[in-house]
């Protein structure tokens, strides 16, 4: 599986002068830095905000370009997909993203 977030400490043209960094891929980084073993399993890309994101665009396309996304291997459960394109599947959005760490890879699930 391979995992893309955004690094962290960019600007955004819309707000001049001003620094962000995305809070649900420092959520994903979190869960990295507590579960260092899925680092060993997965493909971690961290990537510029601007779009297009073309790394991501090559993968699943355009219209998929938030982040983060975790592109799923061809042996993971279909049903952990939350997209597809061009038979490539992906798990996008925080909470999916979690559920399907917790499930593919052992990990405990985040306390509702």
């Amino acid at each position: 599986d391979k995992l893309i977030i955004l690094k962290p400490d960019f600007t955004d043209p819309a707000y001049p002068g001003r620094r962000f960094y995305c809070w649900h891929c420092a959520l994903i980084e979190g869960v990295l830095a507590s579960f260092p073993t899925l680092l060993e399993r997965l493909d971690v890309e961290r990537i510029a905000w601007p779009r297009p994101r073309a790394e991501v665009v090559a993968l699943i396309g355009e219209q998929n370009q938030s982040l983060p996304v975790l592109i799923l291997a061809d042996d993971a459960p279909a049903d952990l997909a939350t997209g597809s394109y061009q038979g490539r599947r992906f798990v996008a959005g925080k909470d999916a993203i979690l559920a399907a760490l917790s499930r593919r890879y052992g990990i405990p699930d985040p306390h509702p």
